[in-house]
């Protein structure tokens, strides 16, 4: 009985001590779990932190930033650690994800940097839509900063030596997750990322994104990315490449837009229309402190009609030549978007399709490669019979690194000159393109004086002789058009301003190297006009303009030519009366009063939403308007000799 009772005793100790066992062994598994989860948050939390401090460039704005505990960038750190944790399922080791995210993520952070720097705009995934151009521009790049260049291709080669040394190291001396644990990483992160991927996309109402304190403001990119941190403002502009239709929009909204008088005509004698869309033109003599001699831009200063108010500052020319050519409006699309790479994809009603319509030989001039801004299909899409560019253009001399203005100018010319038939020609120079690096041109005829810094100087000087260029190209074509017995429509303009950078902020132009999206009207119109002509043979120059969008520049054109055409100037010169310029920070009228945030406005002006509901039928909806304001053109065939 005793060695029944000490039997029992004992397995009951022994029962016991298997349980406390387990019980320990899974307190310490728990607190692995603790550890390794604290571990990933704090990893994550030094990931976003590095990110916010590389792309905002100050570090009291970084500590701002998570100083506020329902703000997102605590948010950012959970979303980091189960990116953490979803590519160390994939890869088979602990933190073996950093190898990957880190570096992708901080390299996105200091392109960023760069980009709101130089641009004054943050970064957008549709960025990477023209990373090509980026690849193309670097020989020039490199030429005028060779130092910089070369530190970059060092840097990036030891950044890539240390990864792959750290790869190495890691899948050596760190231990294979177990498939258990691998399991486990993904059942938690999967989803958890999946849901954070449906509630970005900010059209929609998020309860979820709301609880967040995730507040999209698409209107305001800048202090979206200031609010909302790096990467989820990032990822919230990831759905902007999907236009959704604006409110209303249906085939009895398009139909009850008042149709226009103007019908489709030209006069029996069609004028030969050139429009030259000079790379960066602008008037340097707007610095403040500084005195050019002579007037780099005296020639258009004498026949300037007005000015354009840009769209864009420093960057994305083919945002400025969709609106000159198809009289859209950028201020109704996404907020960082490229027509020319995300939504031109079949037939678009521009200038061209009209005027080919009309019996007119259509085509394109850019001395550079058909590829750049996705030029070749888009200009095919708008109508034109032929596309010069880079790879059919006759070899054309050189100033500086680029094709020289004048010798575009006379290639234009030779072109017109060999055209039997009525012509429009759309022109875009290069020779202007930056950055304006001092001694960029071995020999100069103009001085500048000024109290900035030598490098400032310099940069000044490179500027103020490609304007010159220009100035002179215009002036050639005027003298040629001039002795023309057909009558010739010229039409000038700058697409945006140079990114002068330190030059604006020294002389005091600017208080940032960039423009600024939203300020005091008369500061918007400095910081954002380029000067505008539109000459005619017959009539001279077009006066008092003032200022205006580039999509009011196919209006002025036909205007002058003495055509008309039911969108062109019959909507657009409707929509005159009313704005001068529209744009998706400030509307402004002919009297110059100004709206801003029109877009967040509960009451939009009817005709701005007439505007905006015509544009997305045409671009993106059923071509409802089609019949009414882009009548059908004719089919002609003819040579383009």
């Amino acid at each position: 009985m005793a060695k029944i009772v000490a039997d029992r005793v004992s397995a009951t100790r022994e029962a016991s001590g298997k349980g406390n066992l387990a019980e320990t062994r899974r307190r310490v598994r728990l607190l692995r779990i603790a550890g390794s989860a604290a571990l990933t948050l704090l990893v994550s939390a030094v990931l976003v932190f590095s990110v916010e401090w590389i792309v905002r460039g100050s570090l009291p704005e970084t500590l701002l930033f998570f100083q506020q505990p329902f703000r997102p960038g605590w948010t950012t750190i959970i979303l980091f650690a189960l990116l953490i944790v979803f590519f160390d399922a994939l890869l088979g080791r602990a933190y073996h994800a950093l190898l990957v995210v880190a570096p992708a993520v901080l390299f996105l952070a200091f392109v960023g940097h760069q980009k709101a720097h130089y641009l004054g705009d943050p970064l957008y995934p549709t960025d990477f839509l023209y990373a090509r151009q980026i690849v193309e521009l670097t020989p020039l790049l490199v030429r005028e900063r060779p130092l910089l260049a070369i530190m970059l291709v060092v840097t990036t080669i030891a950044a890539i030596a240390l990864l792959v040394a750290l790869w190495r190291f890691w899948r050596r001396k760190v231990p294979a997750l177990p498939m258990r644990a691998r399991a486990a990483r993904l059942a938690v992160a999967l989803p958890a990322l999946l849901f954070f991927g449906s509630i970005m996309d900010y059209a929609t109402f998020s309860w979820a994104r709301d609880r967040l304190q995730i507040i999209p403001m698409m209107w305001d990119q800048k202090e979206n990315y200031a609010s909302n941190g790096f990467a989820i403002a990032f990822a919230l502009n990831v759905p902007m490449a999907k236009v959704k239709a604006p409110e209303g929009y249906s085939k009895e909204a398009i139909e009850a837009v008042r149709r226009p008088v103007a019908s489709a005509s030209v006069p029996p004698e069609r004028p030969d229309i050139i429009i030259v869309m000079s790379e960066s033109f602008w008037d340097p003599t707007r610095l403040p402190g500084v005195t050019i001699t002579p007037d780099p831009v005296s020639n258009v200063r004498a026949v300037q009609s007005g000015h354009v108010f840009s769209p864009e500052f420093g960057g994305m020319t083919a945002n400025v030549e969709f609106e000159a050519l198809t009289g859209f409006s950028n201020a109704f699309l996404p907020y960082g978007s490229i027509p020319y790479q995300q939504y031109v994809r079949e037939p678009l009603p521009s200038l061209a399709t009209f005027l080919k319509s009309q019996g007119y030989a259509t085509r394109a001039i850019h001395p550079f490669e058909g590829w750049f801004w996705n030029r070749t299909p888009v200009y095919e899409a708008f109508g034109f019979d032929s596309f010069m560019s880079e790879e059919n253009l006759p070899p054309l001399a050189t100033r500086g690194p680029l094709v020289s203005d004048a010798a575009l100018t006379e290639e234009i010319i030779r072109q017109a000159e060999v055209t039997a038939e009525p012509f429009f020609f759309f022109a875009v120079t290069l020779q202007s393109h930056g950055p304006y690096e001092p001694n960029r041109y071995p020999t100069t005829s103009h001085k500048v004086e000024t109290s900035v810094s030598a490098w400032s100087r310099g940069s000044i000087l490179t500027f103020a002789e490609g304007a010159a260029d220009a100035d002179q190209g215009l002036a050639r074509l005027i003298e040629w058009a001039e002795k023309r017995e057909r009558p010739t429509v010229i039409a000038f303009f700058g697409d945006h301003l140079p990114p002068l950078g330190p030059v604006f902020v020294e002389t005091g132009f600017m208080k940032n190297p960039v423009a600024e999206r939203k300020a005091p009207l008369a500061k918007m119109r400095i910081q954002h006009e380029t000067p505008l002509v539109i000459w005619s043979n017959r009539k001279g120059p077009v006066d008092h303009l003032g200022s205006i969008s580039p999509s009011f520049l196919p209006l002025h054109v036909l205007e002058t030519a003495g055509m008309s055409h039911p969108y062109y100037t019959g909507f657009l010169g409707e929509m005159r009366q009313r704005y001068r310029v529209v744009d998706r920070n400030v509307l402004v009228t002919p009297r110059g009063m100004a709206t801003f945030d029109w877009g967040r406005a509960k009451e939009i002006d009817p005709a701005i939403r007439d505007f905006r509901l015509l544009q997305f039928d045409i671009m993106f909806g059923k071509r409802h308007g089609e019949k009414a304001f882009f009548p059908a053109p004719k089919k002609e065939k003819r040579s383009t000799s």
